[in-house]
């Protein structure tokens, strides 16, 4: 199987990863993602920008009270991370009532969602505050959808954590992850003004998910029967 990839490779630039070939798969952005040989494997390094999308505290009317500025869930005619009264985008944003987890704020959404829940229930999405997950664009790989489980490691002190993909983000970038796997990585969780330029490495596993929000400790648990210590290693090299 190696020396029938080598061949189709001849026109193509890759290096290697110990015994794993890695292959340009494609740009977004300014930012190179290769594809692994093995295990349905794509990685790229970047840096990290924070997503609040889908923590209750996301967003308010008042700059001051929001976790993120509004202008980063949207604009009237487009609203694109909070949930309308016409549920499109370009509806009038739903604000949380007295018995939802936080009263007065937008309801933020994520593009994966618990569809048991009611639209308008905060808890539909998944909460940046308490889940571990990344943003990626729609197209990046047709074998990648929400719900798979990723690795995000940082390379600045050797933290790792196993996250979800859970948002679908701009086409052409790259780098984005909620606040809670910021806090365990070592990084400033801050949507405002946190995150980090460099040294950030991503390992997205393709089909590991189930297309359903986990909780922390499942996607821990999944992540660590996807990829073994020395697979890592071999990955991060």
């Amino acid at each position: 199987m190696k020396k029938i990839i080598i061949l189709v490779f001849t026109f193509i630039s890759f290096l290697t990863f110990g015994q794993a070939i890695k292959s340009k798969f494609k740009m977004v952005g300014d930012i190179q993602v290769y594809r692994i040989d093995k295990d349905n494997i794509l990685v790229f390094s970047s840096g990290m920008t924070i997503d609040a999308d889908g923590a209750p505290h996301a967003y308010h009317s008042d700059e001051n009270k929001g976790l993120d500025y509004l202008a980063n869930g949207g604009h009237s005619g487009n609203w694109w991370a909070l949930v309308t009264d016409n549920k499109k985008n370009d509806g009038n944003p739903l604000i949380q009532s007295a018995s939802d987890p936080a009263p007065g704020f937008y309801i933020s959404k994520t593009s994966l969602e618990d569809k048991t829940k009611r639209y308008e229930d905060p808890n539909r999405y998944v909460n940046s505050e308490t889940i571990p997950y990344i943003a990626l664009p729609s197209n990046l790989s047709n074998n990648l959808k929400l719900g798979d489980i990723v690795l995000v490691v940082n390379k600045a002190n050797n933290k790792k954590y196993f996250a979800i993909y859970a948002d679908w983000g701009p086409k052409n970038k790259l780098g984005e992850g909620s606040m809670y796997l910021a806090k365990q990585l070592g990084i400033n969780s801050s949507p405002k003004n946190g995150g980090t330029n460099s040294s950030i490495f991503y390992i997205l596993i393709e089909k590991s998910g189930n297309g359903k929000i986990l909780s922390d400790s499942e996607i821990q648990e999944i992540g660590k029967r996807k990829l073994t210590e020395s697979e890592i290693s071999e990955l991060i090299k």
